[in-house]
């Protein structure tokens, strides 16, 4: 089965900014200048032990719920995140992705569902598909990284296109409405070799946030991955 296949199995591509790359002294204003062409926003939250590099928390989270409906999608580069999950949720949270990396991850999905989370999990480029395939009927959301996290601005790894690809063909036999969801290093190009393996949401910094004109790079990166869906 091709990965084109796939990507029309799988339908709709979404775009999800990442705000580590916006101007945090700017940050409503940031946010706004993308809604129009974007259908999450992506909040990444580091905590300098599981990653080598701190970022937000809640207090971030409340105040862009303040400001904006859209969907939050947080990934939590934690080592505990199971401390930290109800206070993403009552800081409105829509979801959060977990690291299978840490462990505990059978817990860490039923918390979330207790307390009303989108359940997500996220996966490293070196971490294998046997290591998260038997969560996937238990998710909303699984996030296969395309860099190894920590900083933004870095190069997509093409040696994870094939775990998409795999991904993608394991949701499809499962018969599961389960996006997959691609970070780090994206950008019109690298979004369609994800997007043909089967990737239906994107997660990008720089190439956003970067750009002239934000919202217009966020319509191409769509664009791109709906042409190679």
């Amino acid at each position: 089965m091709n990965g084109v296949a796939l990507g029309k199995v799988l339908r709709v591509i979404r775009i999800a900014p990442s705000i580590l790359s916006a101007d945090f002294a700017a940050l409503a204003e940031a946010v706004d200048g993308v809604a129009a062409e974007a259908d999450w926003l992506h909040v990444d939250v580091m905590d300098g032990h599981f990653v080598p590099n701190l970022t937000i928390g809640p207090p971030v989270v409340r105040s862009l719920r303040r400001h904006t409906p859209m969907y939050l999608d947080c990934h939590l580069m934690m080592t505990n995140p199971e401390r930290y999950l109800e206070a993403f949720a009552e800081a409105g949270a829509s979801g959060c992705s977990v690291h299978v990396e840490v462990g505990g991850t059978r817990a860490l999905i039923a918390q979330m569902r207790e307390i009303g989370l989108d359940v997500g999990l996220a996966v490293n480029p070196d971490t294998p598909f046997e290591a998260y395939e038997p969560f996937l009927p238990d998710l909303d959301l699984v996030l296969l990284m395309t860099v190894f996290p920590g900083f933004g601005g870095q190069r997509f790894m093409p040696e994870v296109v094939p775990k998409i690809r795999q991904t993608a063909e394991a949701v499809e036999r499962l018969g599961l409405d389960l996006p997959i969801q691609v970070d780090g290093g994206i950008d019109e190009e690298t979004a369609a070799l994800a997007a043909a393996a089967g990737a239906t949401i994107f997660v990008a910094g720089s190439a956003i946030f970067g750009a002239a004109s934000p919202a217009s790079a966020a319509r191409k990166l769509r664009a791109a991955g709906t042409r190679a869906a």
